[in-house]
């Protein structure tokens, strides 16, 4: 029988004209759908196992990102001198005279504010 020929009722459920062995497989069928329902309900109601899940997932996620975390750092430190030795040289590689100069300026301002700071006391 095609489905067209299968006397069924609303929802694919056999109908009325149905016989044993249409009835017989929509109680299986029936039955496996209903087992799949217990057990997923089975599944949310477990809440230790889903907490053990979580932390599972929580500490692979941590490790993935701790072995990443090293390469990440090196890469922006490597970033951040290649930048500063841009800033700090001309193209020939000489160092640039502003820079001794800004340095110094930067000291002086940092002894003052720390000689300040001390009075203030």
């Amino acid at each position: 029988m095609t489905a067209e020929e299968t006397p069924s009722g609303r929802n694919g459920e056999p109908g009325p004209d149905a016989d044993i062995d249409d009835l017989q497989a929509d109680i299986e069928k029936t039955r496996h759908e209903l087992g799949q329902t217990v057990e997923a309900l089975a599944a949310k109601a477990d809440v230790k196992a889903r907490v053990e899940d979580k932390v599972s997932e929580t500490k692979d996620r941590m490790a993935a990102k701790t072995t990443q975390a090293p390469e990440a750092v090196a890469d922006r430190a490597h970033a951040a001198q290649h930048a500063t030795r841009e800033a700090l040289t001309t193209d020939t590689g000489s160092v640039r005279p502003v820079v001794p100069v800004a340095a110094l300026i930067a000291a002086a301002a940092l002894v003052g504010a720390v000689l300040w700071l001390r009075r203030r006391r």
